[in-house]
């Protein structure tokens, strides 16, 4: 049971880190050539907006999808099918309430947060243009949790990649039409995109919800016997005592991000730089360096998503030895994760950047530091998020808030004095949320082991994968200075660097034995993977 329960934990999350990453991969490339037909400036427009509906949409989306998850596989773990479906049912509602209410105050207040809480005249056009998302996403986030609570993480994966290739799609084309008529007509043109693929993955999520109905049903009325079905009232009660401090907890890093977008542009004009000069300030943050310092986020949170249902079934039945090694290896795949993804981003930052944006060349020469010092709070985020996700599992789901929220207050300190230092400027706000990650990391990992008993090998879980990462990093950037030298081309010379990269990496996971042939054997198609690799590992 143990090891069946840990290959779907392995299974799924390898599932959701392919999508997740093609679904990043795509939101890069949709960055690109905006940022590359608009510069920072015109980007400002749409990076001002975006922090802020984040926020907005975690409110409805962050907590409840958690809990409807935590709450299927709960009963789905003692085969009460029907009761895990009624809960699904319950939640769709909850959701699309929520969500239309978010809809309605972020479309008719459009005027407001553009004068008021942003200060950044020309974006109401982009906030109206993405408030219809605020609705469509948590009603597909409902279905999308239910299959997550079954343990099964195609429908999510199928949904993502459908929503983001609408969003890229839509967003680009609206966006190049609209250049023209102004950066607000542009600005909103691009965020529409975000509403276009919300639509699509709904539509994309309900169909396969609809060719599943019929063996959903089967399965419940098999197991009648099993069926406990609770009354919509303590279904809500339940889902709320779980989702409200995650959603408080999920909620405080767009806020910490939607208080960067209020108080970065406020403290940079406060210490003497324009509007304009902030606005590329802040351009060179959000538009060039975020969607590729979040990459690596994308394959921890499909560790998390994955990670969650299982760590609840495994608690549900009191299968310690399940929680601890699925716990355990998720923390280890979290480093082997963040530590290459960190030093590659650090020694190739002006070369990536780049090789994205090339039409930028001059801004992209000044915002390598930019994309560097961000890129840093990837090794105290990642392991926060999956001890997050371990303490949600286990019914602790206020602790990872507690701390998160100490962290934030150490992140605002420091982003308001390290603004105001001219040289520093924007990249005080990366410093903040590295101190802010690493705070809330420490204090995570503290609890999970007082909680769970659950603790962590230091060579195994960090220094392994750091070792193998510097080697990594070295490997990288003198590849990319040699290549650099013989066919003088950026784009050739760093895409092969990165492949490089990613070949010495495998290497030295194998060599230091960060993996082993048994965890390598439990992913998809591991039996080849070990073939392939058995040269490697002693």
């Amino acid at each position: 049971m143990e090891e069946k329960n840990s290959n779907k934990f392995l299974q799924g999350a390898a599932v959701l880190a392919v999508a997740g990453l093609l679904v990043k991969v795509m939101g890069v490339f949709f960055r690109i050539p905006l940022t590359n037909w608009v510069g920072a400036e015109g980007m400002s427009y749409y990076s001002s907006v975006y922090p802020f509906y984040t926020f907005f949409l975690l409110i409805s989306l962050a907590g409840i999808p958690v809990a409807i998850s935590r709450m299927i596989s709960e009963r789905t773990a003692v085969k009460n099918y029907g009761g895990a479906h009624r809960v699904f049912n319950v939640s769709v509602w909850l959701l699309g309430g929520i969500g239309f209410v978010s809809f309605l105050i972020m479309h008719f207040g459009a005027g407001f947060i553009e004068e008021i809480v942003l200060n950044n005249p020309g974006t109401e056009y982009a906030i109206k243009a993405i408030a219809p998302s605020l609705f469509l996403v948590p009603v597909m986030a409902a279905y999308r949790g239910y299959f997550q609570g079954r343990q099964n993480m195609n429908p999510t994966a199928v949904s993502q990649l459908v929503e983001q290739f609408f969003r890229v799609g839509v967003g680009l084309s609206l966006g190049y039409y609209l250049i023209s008529a102004g950066y607000d007509k542009f600005a909103a043109g691009a965020i529409f995109g975000c509403t276009a693929g919300a639509g699509a993955g709904l539509t994309i999520a309900v169909v396969i919800y609809l060719l599943n109905r019929r063996v959903i049903m089967t399965q419940i009325r098999r197991n009648k016997h099993n069926e406990e079905l609770e009354p919509w009232q303590k279904i809500v009660k339940e889902i709320i005592i779980i989702a409200i401090p995650i959603t408080i907890g999920a909620c405080i890093v767009p806020l910490i991000n939607a208080i960067d977008s209020m108080m970065v542009m406020r403290r940079l004009q406060a210490v003497g730089f324009s509007l304009t000069e902030s606005r590329v300030l802040f351009g060179k943050l959000g538009g060039y360096c975020a969607s590729i310092a979040g990459m690596p986020q994308v394959l921890i949170q499909a560790i998390v998503m994955s990670l969650v249902p299982a760590i609840a079934a495994a608690y549900k039945l009191k299968d310690h030895d399940g929680l601890r090694e699925n716990t355990q290896f998720a923390m280890r795949a979290t480093m082997i994760i963040a530590f290459p993804c960190t030093i590659g981003m650090m020694v190739l930052a002006h070369p990536i950047l780049l090789m994205f944006y090339p039409m930028q060349a001059e801004e992209v020469s000044s915002t390598a530091l930019v994309l560097a010092i961000m890129a840093l709070e990837t090794i105290p985020m990642s392991p926060m998020v999956t001890l997050t996700g371990v303490l949600q599992g286990v019914d602790r789901q206020m602790l990872p808030v507690k701390n998160l929220a100490i962290g934030a207050v150490v992140k605002v300190i420091l982003t308001f004095i390290l603004v105001g230092i001219i040289p520093i400027n924007v990249n005080g706000a990366s410093i903040g949320s590295i101190a802010c990650s690493a705070v809330a990391f420490w204090l995570d990992a503290r609890d999970v082991r007082r909680e769970t008993g659950v603790t962590f090998n230091m060579k195994d879980t960090y220094l392994k994968p750091f070792i193998s990462s510097l080697v990594m990093g070295a490997a990288a950037f003198i590849c990319y200075k040699v290549l650099m030298l013989i066919v003088k081309s950026n784009l050739i010379s760093c895409a092969l660097a990165i492949i490089f990269a990613v070949i010495v990496y495998a290497v030295m996971v194998l060599i230091t034995g960060t993996l082993t042939i048994d965890e390598i054997r439990r992913l998809p198609k591991g039996d080849k993977l070990v073939s392939l690799l058995r040269r490697f590992i002693k």
